[in-house]
């Protein structure tokens, strides 16, 4: 990875940080950049190694190699308390015997605020999330999402350079985190702070992220743009844990002027040379997102397969077929909305242009 050093630096550079535990590997040596003011979600399933980079980046576990610089200043050995960072758990970790005013106002009184600065921050903070009326209330007094917001607020109000969430809403309901992941977005927009998110939900990444690091096995997948991610993958590990894929193994059987041909017993299928990842010994998987699939045969420029409806699958904004083929391998198709739902065992053929598909080893 380039790693980016001119002037101005950027907010964070990481640089082979890593973790081992006796013989565990918690994270392998990893570089990272992220820029004033971006929102970088570590994004992966449990035991990637994303919590162990959160925690690193915040001072709260030492690492065993590598360098964190913050500015252009090296941080690694600086104290949890000196490195200026918010952190925002799952668990809202709020005072019981304070009221949200007090909650807020505690990170402004440690730091030595005058009083009238605290009233005026804390005032602005509660309007920014929405609970001027609520700042006399007890944490016990709130619903979930109230106290997450109070969590938040705790943390921007003292305006740190970097703000790190650990899978803050992951105690929180699928409509209210959906709720949540905005107000986020809409905090991060307006405060301009710094964002490491670390989730492993994917479509919460998707939805608050500038950059996306996806993780596995304790090192660093793929990094890019949520659309980067989701439209060209660099392994099949990503394209199954971001969205619904279609994978085709097969054998490269043909490669050259601009494309390559994937072989296997449902057909050969073709992609251009630029959507292609390094290919090992000769095989290949052809990656397909299930909304490119079209009905009807292939026209030029354009593979297609075939094979009979096994399953309806609706999840209310969309809905959702199962193909079975005839090797007993399955593709998913995203149905148009305005087209007639097929018969269940009807044989189908969809086709899908060549620009669209990925292939990775």
């Amino acid at each position: 990875m380039n790693l980016d050093t001119t002037n101005p630096p950027p907010k964070l550079l990481i640089k082979g940080l890593g973790k081992r535990y006796g013989d565990i590997t918690a994270l392998e040596p990893t570089d990272l950049v992220v820029n004033t003011g971006e929102f970088v979600t570590l994004l992966g399933p449990s035991g990637s190694g994303k919590t162990t980079m959160l925690q690193m980046i915040s001072g709260l576990t030492e690492p065993t190699c590598g360098q964190l610089q913050v500015d252009g200043r090296d941080e690694t050995t600086t104290p949890v308390h000196r490195r200026d960072m918010g952190l925002v758990f799952q668990h809202y970790a709020l005072f019981p015997h304070m009221t949200v005013s007090e909650n807020i106002a505690f990170p402004l009184k440690m730091r030595g605020f005058d009083a009238a600065k605290i009233r005026e921050r804390v005032i602005e903070t509660l309007a920014k999330v929405q609970l001027d009326a609520y700042g006399d209330r007890f944490p016990r007094e709130l619903s979930g999402g109230q106290q997450q917001r109070v969590a938040l607020a705790r943390c921007f109000v003292y305006r740190p350079q970097v703000v790190l969430m650990d899978e803050p809403l992951g105690a929180l309901d699928k409509n209210l985190r959906e709720h949540m992941q905005f107000e986020i977005k809409r905090l991060h927009r307006e405060f301009g702070t710094t964002v490491i998110y670390v989730t492993h939900d994917q479509e919460e990444a998707l939805v608050l992220s500038d950059r996306i690091c996806l993780m596995n096995h304790a090192r660093v997948e793929q990094i890019g743009t949520p659309r980067e991610i989701y439209s060209r993958p660099k392994s099949i590990f990503s394209a199954k844990f971001i969205g619904l894929s279609n994978l085709f193994e097969g054998e490269v059987s043909d490669a050259g002027n601009g494309r390559i041909v994937v072989s296997n017993p449902n057909g050969k299928f073709e992609a251009k040379a630029e959507n292609c990842g390094p290919l090992v010994n000769g095989h290949a998987t052809l990656v397909l997102r299930p909304e490119h699939l079209r009905p009807g045969p292939a026209g030029r420029g354009q593979n297609s397969i075939t094979g009979k409806v096994s399953e309806i699958i609706y999840v209310g904004s969309d809905t959702r077929l199962v193909l079975s083929l005839d090797d007993g391998e399955t593709v998913s198709v995203r149905h148009d909305p305005t087209a007639d739902l097929p018969e269940m065992g009807a044989s189908m053929t969809y086709h899908w242009p060549v620009d669209v598909a990925v292939v990775v080893s």
